[in-house]
């Protein structure tokens, strides 16, 4: 079976930036069946070991706000911005039925037609 084109981008990516939104999984906990073991985290630093030369990133996991350090890029995955913003980029806004967006559209225009409301300029008269 071909290897999918996102899934091949994923994996040749090997360097990652502070800010980056990734995919981790912990190996150890995944083959041991523990839970837990893969989570949403931002990169916060990228440094490399001294011994090795090697490439490794500190994270913060997003669930719980905690620092998680020296994970190898092997068991990382880029979160692209598109694919989270995805939703919103295809809705159908010309449809009269909001039913045909996901959720997450909808919530989007309810925040950007709130704040855009709330920042109209006053009326001349």
């Amino acid at each position: 079976m071909p290897q999918q084109p996102q899934a091949e981008a994923a994996r040749q990516q090997t360097t990652y930036s502070k800010g980056d939104m990734v995919l981790f999984r912990d190996v150890e906990k995944f083959w041991l069946g523990k839970p837990g073991h893969t989570f949403i985290g931002r990169v916060e630093r990228a440094w490399q070991y001294r011994d090795t030369g090697k490439d490794v990133y500190d994270l913060i996991e997003l669930s719980h706000h905690r620092r998680v350090a020296g994970i190898s890029p092997e068991y990382m995955r880029l979160l692209p911005p598109a694919d989270a913003m995805a939703d919103i980029d295809i809705a159908p806004l010309g449809e009269p039925d909001a039913g045909a967006m996901t959720p997450a559209s909808v919530a989007w225009l309810r925040q950007h037609l709130a704040q855009a409301s709330s920042t109209l300029p006053a009326e001349r008269h």
